[in-house]
């Protein structure tokens, strides 16, 4: 635990549940995917979001439950609110940079370019910055300044709502009889997942996160607490094993990992295999592609993942790794498997077989 990173996590608050509302279809910010991409990269230890709360109810509940720190910047003199609000920030940032040296690692959530200055100060103090913003709002001048910028758009969790279509009706319609109510078909709902799928979704996740995160391999020992992190209540006995390492031989043995012995006896290294699943995934995926596509040789993204699950119910992109099956078509491409090109006409990523 020594070697862990410590995290300072510093919100911008106003700025990200505006951002979200405006530029990702109305939704409302959600702490968990960059709580959970921060648990691939260390202890967070310091929380603190910065707003005018009496404007944020449920958020303020939301972060409440996160063990956030909220900092109240009372609205009451228009634009200078704002910089009351980031002054603030800026100054319990360097506070915290000077007053704890444990913390190495500094996380702004934020895209306000504002913010760049006191990225430099907290680099000058040599420590590291990861920038978190709504990717069409943030600035082009903030990314270039951190260590690591990540997009929340782009974080595994966010599901950003697709965009709304409003119909069109006639000016008037003719009364028509009455006609007995018949019972509109609803798909069958989708099974949940099972705990062991899940676990396997899980864990391939998080190795992926670490390997995306990390500079060398990832130890047992490491992957564990990274799981705590993302559940404290994790506990490899509640899926049936007797011991962490059981449950990765367990997984190893159905392909979603590999072992290899490490540098300390006891704490092997877990990687995601190379071959074997990933591949077989890209040819059914390459396979599906061919049979929908139409007379242009085309198949669309938008409900080719059910197609796919049709074909084969127990396929899941998050088993091999991958955050979203758009990130699993992407490599599907990058592999050769099968053409990838976004169409402006349709509005869609569209997919070809080579």
């Amino acid at each position: 635990m020594d070697h862990e990173e410590r995290i300072a996590l510093f919100l911008d608050y106003e700025n990200l549940a505006i951002s979200t509302r405006d530029h990702l279809g109305g939704m409302s910010f959600e702490l968990r995917p960059v709580a959970d991409a921060l648990a691939e990269r260390g202890r967070v230890v310091v929380r603190r979001a910065y707003a005018d709360w009496s404007y944020f109810d449920e958020d303020r509940r939301m972060l409440t439950r996160s063990h956030v720190e909220l900092i109240d910047i009372p609205q009451r003199m228009g634009a200078s609110r704002k910089n009351a609000a980031d002054i603030k920030m800026v100054v319990d940032a360097l506070e915290v940079a000077f007053e704890r040296a444990y913390i190495s690692t500094f996380v702004l959530c934020t895209g306000d370019s504002d913010f760049t200055p006191l990225v430099h100060k907290l680099r000058e103090l040599n420590k590291r910055v990861i920038g978190v913003g709504v990717e069409k709002s943030t600035s082009a001048l903030l990314p270039p300044a951190c260590d690591e910028f990540l997009y929340y758009d782009r974080l595994e969790g966010v599901e950003i709502p697709p965009p709304r279509t409003r119909p069109s009706r006639p000016a008037s319609l003719p009364e028509a009889e009455p006609q007995p109510v018949v019972p509109e078909a609803q798909p069958a709902p989708e099974a949940p997942a099972r705990d062991a799928d899940t676990l396997a979704a899980l864990v391939a996740q998080t190795v992926a996160g670490l390997q995306r995160s990390s500079s060398g391999p990832v130890t047992s020992s490491t992957l564990k607490r990274t799981l705590l992190r993302k559940d404290p209540t994790f506990n490899e006995a509640d899926y049936g094993f007797r011991a962490f390492g059981e449950l990765l031989r367990h997984l190893a043995g159905q392909n979603v990992v590999e072992l290899t012995s490490g540098s300390a006896k006891g704490d092997p290294e877990v990687a995601l295999p190379e071959h074997g699943d990933r591949e077989a995934a890209f040819a059914l995926l390459r396979s599906v592609v061919a049979e929908l596509a139409g007379s242009d040789g085309a198949a669309a993204l938008s409900g080719l993942k059910n197609r796919v699950r049709k074909v084969a119910p127990g396929f899941s992109e998050k088993k091999l790794g991958y955050r979203s099956f758009l990130q699993f078509c992407k490599a599907a491409a990058t592999s050769g498997a099968v053409d990838l090109q976004w169409s402006a006409d349709a509005d869609d990523y569209l997919l070809t077989t080579p």
